[in-house]
């Protein structure tokens, strides 16, 4: 509703405003009667007033970010009412001092007491204090201002980055940080142009000054008046046709050095000078005591000395009282606190983060971003990643230094549980070795800690060398983020509990309330929904099509209740989406496959196990089909596709916990779980016949 009655005055607004400039354009070349100027002249005061008050009261310079926009229409303002009052001094100046409006009448005889002499010099005066003094140096302090805060965007930028990937803010919060970071370096870019309207405005008054002067004597003289009355009666005119203009520049030049100020103290300019200047009660009753001797100094006017000493020290006993009972307030509040610390700090020693990061005190560059580190920005970029490529939003990467590691080294945990950890080189680099083939370096000699690869740690001079002999050459940020973002997919499932999924069923809550509130808690409990969904992700099977698995749930709970069976059901039916991460180019799968008689020793093997008469394989059998699908992949790699293995989909199951151990990074998935229209390219077939080999 508010929206609504707001809408038609900012319409209005909308059209006043253009229209005004319009206007004020057009009083240059138009001639303004005598009592419209007085109103204009009346209004320019009252906005620079107004303007200046705003500037005092604002906390931050961005609360009035239409400040440069009003300095030039105020400009323009002036200088046209400069152009307007100029006309009517030098065409009806000899019909007296009003001949240019009662307000330009009021300024050079009542403001200044009839006396041009003292009019002149108090204009020069406060031209000298505009141009020299406070434009000068608001022009100087917003160009400082806009220079650093152009030099402090990337630092800022990182921090936003940063705050983002820790989960100190969400994405809307940072986007709106990111905006305001934005609208902060304009608003200062324009200011320092703006203080150049100030700066010309101030040199614009004093020719204007001169021009009626000169001009208003020849155009006297040339109306028959004699050289003292012309000087009068034009000297009058131009004086108060400077003051009234001279005075709203000066609020303006004033206000615009306050804007530019602002962000040091953010807050209103009374209370930080009542805050800051009185605050203190040793300074103020040192003045007090001060301002007290010099009372007593032979010839010093007693009475005001005095009268500011005791003025001082009754506002520093007020501040003194107010500052004693807000610290009584803060020894309650901590008195009250040191009775519940106990408490909290067994709650905080109870407390874990869900995923940390811990550095070495050499590694702690990589995550400062002040230091140029990229670290918060890849695990930002990473946690997006997982959550396009497993459907799961990751919880935030608490990351911190741990001086109990190595130098160099690193870990990785979830709810205080180590998952994997790493150790880093100081100014060294790691040029891995994807072929295994590639000829030695000059280096320290180790493994890439997340895919076990052959490895070394070289100098940086010698980066561009082991590129050219196959390397692939990472720095510590990329080490930290390879290893985590893998350590993560591995252990994807540990971070999928009951609130996560709360938050995803709420998410399609929003497109397919109907589905979700059919399909639980009524046809499949949270729980046993939590098991299959970690099941999926256990596997890399994203969960982000959370509409098809609670379809797919929906149907076969009437079927079975089985956890593990009903998650066999899923994948099937989300086999476009298993088939597509492992197509290549030509459409085609590249998979290992079982030899048949290997399925049929692993399908008696189960019934064996079923019946209760044994069902053990043979363990050379199994050590050689796993040697044998170990060498295999070696040929995924050389083709750069992942290593895959189908296998009938009442074995699947039993395969996958063959292999899971021992290769973990090699997916099992079912003929059923591959789409009918996917060519299937046989790499390797696995068979009994690797057992004999082997002996």
């Amino acid at each position: 509703m508010s929206t609504e009655a707001s809408t038609p005055s900012s319409d209005r607004w909308d059209m006043v405003v253009p229209l005004g400039i319009i206007g004020i354009v057009l009083m240059m070349v138009l001639p303004v009667p005598a009592p419209l100027l007085d109103v204009l002249l009346s209004f320019s005061v009252a906005l620079a007033v107004g303007v200046f008050l705003t500037a005092l009261f604002i906390e931050e310079a961005l609360e009035f970010s239409a400040f440069p926009a009003f300095v030039l229409i105020a400009t323009l303002l002036r200088l046209s009412l400069n152009v307007a009052t100029t006309r009517r001094i030098l065409l009806h100046g000899a019909e007296g001092p009003s001949a240019a409006g009662h307000v330009v009448e009021a300024f050079g005889r009542f403001v200044v007491e009839g006396n041009v002499l003292v009019g002149l010099v108090v204009f020069l005066i406060l031209a000298v204090i505009n141009f020299v003094v406070i434009t000068k140096g608001a022009g100087r302090v917003a160009e400082v201002a806009a220079r650093f805060t152009l030099d402090a965007m990337p630092g800022k930028q990182m921090a936003i980055d940063a705050d983002l990937a820790s989960g100190a803010v969400d994405a809307d919060g940072a986007r709106k940080r990111r905006k305001v970071l934005e609208r902060e370096a304009d608003f200062f870019g324009a200011m320092d142009g703006a203080s150049k309207f100030v700066h010309g405005d101030a040199i614009a008054g004093l020719l204007i000054t001169a021009i009626n002067l000169v001009g208003g004597l020849i155009m006297g003289l040339s109306s028959g008046m004699d050289l003292a009355q012309a000087g009068e009666t034009f000297s009058v005119l131009s004086v108060g046709d400077a003051l009234s203009t001279q005075i709203p520049a000066l609020l303006i030049s004033a206000a615009a050095g306050i804007v530019v100020t602002r962000s040091a103290t953010r807050e209103p300019i009374g209370r930080a000078f009542s805050d800051q200047l009185l605050g203190r009660p040793r300074p103020v009753l040192m003045t007090a005591g001060i301002m007290t001797v010099l009372a007593l100094v032979p010839g010093m006017p007693a009475f005001p000395c005095l009268l500011m000493a005791g003025g001082l020290i009754l506002a520093s006993r007020s501040r003194t009282r107010k500052a004693l009972a807000a610290d009584a307030l803060t020894a309650g509040a901590a008195e009250s606190d040191r009775k519940r610390s106990p408490s909290e700090e067994v709650d905080a020693a109870l407390g874990l983060e869900t995923l940390t990061l811990e550095v070495g005190y050499e590694l702690v560059g990589v995550v400062d971003t002040a230091r140029g580190g990229t670290l918060l920005d890849r695990v930002a970029a990473l946690r997006q990643q997982l959550a396009r490529d497993l459907g799961l939003v990751m919880p935030p990467v608490h990351v911190g230094d741990n001086l109990s590691l190595q130098p160099g080294g690193y870990r990785v945990l979830i709810l205080g549980n180590e998952i994997g950890h790493g150790l880093c080189r100081a100014g060294r680099l790691l040029a891995v070795d994807p072929s295994g083939m590639s000829p030695a370096l000059d280096g320290e000699r180790t493994t890439d800690p997340t895919f076990n690869m052959p490895a070394w740690w070289i100098a940086q001079r010698d980066k561009e060398l082991a590129e050219a002999l196959g390397y692939t050459v990472v720095d510590h940020a990329t080490i930290l983020a390879t290893h985590l973002g893998e350590l993560l997919r591995t252990h994807a499932h540990r971070l999928l509990g009951r609130q996560e999924v709360q938050h995803l069923l709420e998410v399609l809550a929003r497109t397919a309330p109907k589905l979700v509130d059919d399909v639980v808690p009524g046809l499949i409990p949270l729980g046993d929904l939590l098991r299959v969904l970690r099941n999926l992700v256990r596997e890399s099977v994203s969960i982000r099509d959370m509409r098809t698995i609670l379809e797919s749930l929906a149907e076969f709970t009437a079927q079975t209740k089985d956890v593990e069976q009903l998650t066999e059901m899923v994948r099937e039916r989300l086999a476009p989406q298993i088939t597509s991460r492992f197509k290549g180019g030509d459409n085609s799968v590249a998979a290992m496959t079982l030899d048949p008689a290997l399925e049929d020793i692993l399908r008696r093997s189960l019934r064996d196990i079923a019946a209760g008469t044994g069902g053990a394989l043979d363990p050379s059998l199994l050590r050689s089909v796993v040697a044998s699908a170990e060498r295999a992949m070696g040929t995924f790699n050389a083709q750069q596709v992942t290593p895959l293995l189908v296998a009938p989909p009442d074995l699947r199951r039993y395969v996958r916990a063959i292999f899971e151990w021992k290769l973990p990074q090699l997916a099992i998935v079912s003929f059923r779980e591959i789409e009918p229209g996917a060519p299937l390219r046989v790499i390797e077939r696995l068979g009994p016949s690797h057992a004999l080999e082997a002996r």
